[in-house]
């Protein structure tokens, strides 16, 4: 892999100015981390389809890769008190989340050491962890309690029937697992990412969290969110105030063994697409958006561009500026952009001033179809955190619009989703052998699967 951290990177792009060159106009000026670039030479060979339908892949996944990875769990906020359980499956594993007396969150494998049985079915409290088939008990840190009829196991050490456990992080407030007992830390996992990711999170509370089937393989679900190449087609409406082809992509491998680096997309708002073939009058670009808000534009002075009426618009609405955003003054970036990060292998968390934050997992073990969740994070005011939110689920025929919490988010991931049970019947169905990614725009799904080689095929 070749890698240029430099505005000049060689490449084709699309026509009109970058994201640099109109972040460069801005009322307020983004952050440092806004300012990298960082392009990868990934090769452009197709990326083979048998990886999105076979199950014979998803079970090598599992087992090299999902057993062995950093993943997010949890909110540290969804368990605040001890004896709070949260269960998180991932094809067969189950963990039982728990906060335990010390405080510090532990993640037990969820399944009793007599005969099997799964110890928690769904999140909660309890005072401990007991089987629901024969009553083996455990204390909330995960040594055994109590054994009914304890004399017909004497051929058994109480000593080595404590829980067996997954491997727990923390990062600005999100709760990672890995299966892999001999993994590194999650600090070594993330490596350069929270030095770029400057919000905080842990700041924020969870104001809705929205889990939904999908018939799609997993990856061709978070594919969908890697990239705005699509929305000429699936998101027209928005072309008007949304500069999809100009969009930064950056790709930061990673540096060493078991840290798979990170990358992220900024999709600029308060100007026109290249896709209309010239730039639309700045009135008619802020109307579009404010629009979109239901709320009316006012007028742009003369000289001024939709963009940093925009941003000085939304800033008003944040302020003061939230405490977590850092720097003296919300940028226009932070205010009105779409900047997406990815970690490998299936979380993505907004930067700036967007709520949202998605995780993607496959469904049990089928191929076909994955578990989506939109998880919003709000700011939030006063010395007292809100309580974080509840799951809402959502089956595969139920449509977004059922929560009505998601307002206008609701048809724009309509329109997403729509798409991808036709995806996963066309890759069926296809006769081609390869599916064929863009060299810039669709860069960070190839890093996907270059990090996914390198976990399949490690020892």
């Amino acid at each position: 892999m070749t890698v240029t951290e430099s505005p000049g990177s060689a490449g084709a792009r699309s026509a009109g100015p970058n994201a640099q060159e109109i972040m460069a106009g801005d009322g307020v000026a983004p952050p440092a981390t806004l300012r990298v670039q960082s392009q990868v030479d990934m090769g452009n060979s197709d990326i083979p389809v048998e990886r999105y339908i076979s199950k014979g892949f998803h079970d090598l996944e599992v087992e090299r890769m999902w057993g062995r990875v950093w993943q997010v769990a949890a909110r540290e906020d969804d368990l605040p008190e001890v004896g709070d359980t949260l269960v998180y499956d991932i094809a067969d594993m189950s963990f039982v989340l728990v906060r335990v007396p010390s405080g510090e969150i532990k993640a037990f494998y969820n399944a009793c050491l007599h005969r099997g049985t799964q110890l928690r079915s769904r999140s909660g409290f309890t005072p401990e962890l007991r089987c629901p088939f024969h009553g083996w008990t455990w204390n909330l840190d995960g040594s055994i309690k109590t054994i009914p009829c304890e004399w017909d196991f004497a051929h058994l050490d109480r000593a080595e029937l404590s829980l067996p456990e997954a491997k727990v992080g923390s990062w600005s407030g999100w709760v990672f697992i890995n299966p892999d007992e001999s993994a590194g830390s999650l600090e070594d996992y993330l490596g350069t990412f929270p030095e770029h990711f400057i919000w905080d999170l842990s700041q924020r509370y969870k104001s809705l969290h929205v889990s939904k089937l999908i018939r799609v393989n997993w990856k061709a679900c978070l594919e969908a969110f890697m990239e705005s190449y699509h929305v000429i087609a699936t998101h027209p409406q928005i072309l008007t105030y949304l500069g999809d082809a100009n969009t930064q992509y950056d790709v930061f491998p990673g540096t060493g063994p078991g840290r798979p680096g990170w990358s992220r997309m900024n999709t600029l708002s308060g100007v026109s697409s290249p896709h209309l073939g010239r730039p639309l009058p700045p009135q008619e670009v802020l109307a579009a958006q404010l629009a979109s808000y239901g709320v009316e534009a006012p007028p742009v002075p003369e000289g001024e561009t939709a963009r940093r009426v925009l941003a000085e618009t939304t800033r008003a609405v944040f302020d003061p500026k939230p405490r977590s955003v850092p720097g003296e003054k919300l940028s226009d970036s932070e205010a009105i952009d779409n900047i997406l990060y990815y970690i490998f292998p299936n979380f993505q968390p907004w930067g700036g001033m967007s709520p949202i934050n998605y995780r993607f997992r496959p469904n049990g073990n089928d191929p076909d179809s994955c578990i989506m969740d939109v998880m919003l994070l709000s700011d939030y005011q006063g010395s007292e955190k809100p309580p974080s939110a509840k799951p809402i689920h959502l089956g595969f025929d139920d449509d977004w619009t059922e929560v009505e919490e998601l307002g206008a988010l609701a048809m724009v991931f309509n329109q997403d989703v729509g798409n991808l049970p036709r995806v996963q019947r066309g890759l069926r169905a296809t006769k081609k052998k390869g599916v064929s990614l863009g060299t810039y725009q669709e860069s960070r799904i190839r890093q996907i699967h270059h990090e996914l080689d390198y976990w399949i095929n490690r020892p």
